[in-house]
């Protein structure tokens, strides 16, 4: 039944109490967060290295070891780049000696698969690098990998620039990588929210954006201040397709959504990285015959923390949730929202005073209390905010309660509520839904978000009540959760 413009006006005669307690809440907000793993935890992180798809086609070399699937073959207690015998040697022994990754080479003539019975099926492992591909994926592969990394697996995209065709096929790893992101059959709406250019630039050292928070830029491996083109290419990103997606290296010249050389993103509950050349991670040993470039010993970039750090961050390393897309997910489940019915008044939240009342002229959905938004016949902007942490590797669902009631009439949407996701910095992330006097009726209806995209992030969930100046309409807000699973 809508609310009278002299019951809303009813509502604002808050206690003082109430009002005084609004205000000293103001600003603040809740941070949940996950137990860390210690450093150096008993978890074993699983790799797998691609080597189906013509990664030592030509002159190519982007294998860890010649003993495949296991690199231990080759030497078991590696403790120089030499003695594994590969381009990417260097970085296979770097994550060995720390003593906690089990490093795989998925070998030539094998196929991508998940959930199948093989000793290198990706439900076995937390992180997939595939190093400059140089054959398409076939239709099941690119299902494999998607559904994947949506189930928490890790996926290391490392190309190179357009015509390296190595194997003279017709495709290269920039074709290759954006057919598996524009046809398959899981997602093929921009699901990592960039998209790789056709381009061949031919040197450059990229540098790292200023974030001394980022896992990838300051991991436990180092600080990565630039990175190496020696022939390579970028990405544009788009956010607006995927709100995760990330620029962390650019090309001299660029910033924003152009010109990203090394760029993170999510998808479902797992992780992405794109690095745009093979020749920064090229220790410049391998097999006889090969032409190598040592990028991973560059004294002008830091490309071996670049590595290692993304690899750690892809594998859920240093995290409660572990990294996994098969066995390896341990989400605790859990409720992170506090007060999220309410009921202890002004706490936790961030609201505009008098927004979290017991008025009786709103009738809770259960309990007393409940968050209304405007009401108030007059011009009005209310808010109502709280942040949590999403733990990485995790599925994580908004919920909550919606009662609108108004005065409007016809058929104009007046007044606006606002559901939003926030980053840390207060930048918009996502519009997950507007509601408008249009949509009043009687009673609660319970509505849902999937926010499994921001898993690894804090955010901040937001509602925001705008109201003109004649007739009241009334956003009340109850029972809310954000489950992670």
């Amino acid at each position: 039944m809508p609310g009278s413009i002299g019951s809303a006006r009813a509502r604002r005669g808050l206690t003082s109490a109430l009002a005084g307690l609004g205000l000293l809440l103001a600003g603040a907000s809740l941070q949940v967060t996950s137990a860390a793993t210690p450093a150096q935890a008993a978890t074993t992180h699983r790799v797998l290295f691609d080597n189906a798809h013509a990664e030592t086609a030509g002159n190519a070399d982007w294998i860890v070891s010649t003993s495949q699937p296991d690199p231990l073959g080759q030497d078991s207690t590696p403790s120089a780049e030499t003695d594994w015998t590969g381009a990417l040697s260097s970085w296979g022994v770097a994550l060995q000696k720390t003593g906690s990754y089990s490093l795989k080479t998925l070998p030539t003539g094998s196929s991508l698969a998940y959930g199948g019975s093989t000793a290198t099926d990706l439900a076995n492992f937390d992180t997939l690098v595939i190093p400059e591909p140089n054959t398409l994926f076939t239709t099941a592969e690119k299902t494999a990998i998607m559904t994947f990394v949506k189930n928490g697996g890790g996926l290391f995209m490392i190309s190179d620039h357009t015509g390296a065709d190595r194997n003279s096929d017709g495709y290269d790893a920039v074709e290759i990588f954006n057919d598996l992101m524009t046809n398959n059959s899981v997602d093929s709406t921009d699901p990592f929210g960039f998209s790789i250019d056709v381009l061949d630039v031919a040197s450059g050292y990229p540098a790292a954006i200023s974030d001394s928070t980022n896992p990838v830029l300051h991991g436990s491996f180092g600080t990565v201040t630039k990175s190496l083109i020696a022939d390579g290419t970028t990405a544009t990103l788009k956010p607006a397709d995927n709100s995760s997606v990330k620029g962390l290296l650019y090309r001299s010249g660029y910033s924003g959504n152009t010109g990203a050389f090394f760029a993170t993103s999510t998808f479902g509950s797992g992780r992405v990285a794109f690095w745009g050349d093979t020749s920064p991670v090229d220790d410049g040993t391998g097999q006889s015959g090969n032409t190598l470039y040592d990028g991973w010993n560059d004294t002008g970039a830091t490309n071996a923390p670049l590595a290692l750090n993304a690899t750690e961050w892809l594998s859920g390393a240093g995290s409660s949730s572990g990294g996994g897309g098969g066995g390896g997910t341990t989400c605790t489940a859990a409720q992170l929202l506090g007060n999220p019915g309410f009921e202890s008044g002004a706490t936790t939240w961030t609201a505009t005073s008098g927004v979290i009342t017991n008025s009786s002229s709103e009738a809770a959905r259960s309990g007393s209390y409940k968050a209304w938004l405007d009401g108030n016949a007059v011009a009005t902007t209310d808010t109502l905010a709280q942040s949590a942490a999403i733990p990485s590797g995790c599925a994580a669902t908004l919920s909550f309660y919606l009662h609108i009631d108004t005065a409007e009439t016809g058929t104009t949407a007046y007044d606006t509520l606002k559901v939003q996701v926030l980053n840390s910095s207060g930048t918009v992330l996502s519009t997950l839904a507007t509601y408008t006097n249009l949509n009043a009726a009687s009673g609660y209806t319970q509505r849902s978000f999937d926010l499994s995209a921001y898993a690894g992030q804090t955010v901040t969930v937001k509602f925001t009540g705008t109201e003109g100046t004649k007739l009241q309409t009334s956003f009340v807000v109850d029972d809310t959760a954000l489950n992670v699973s």
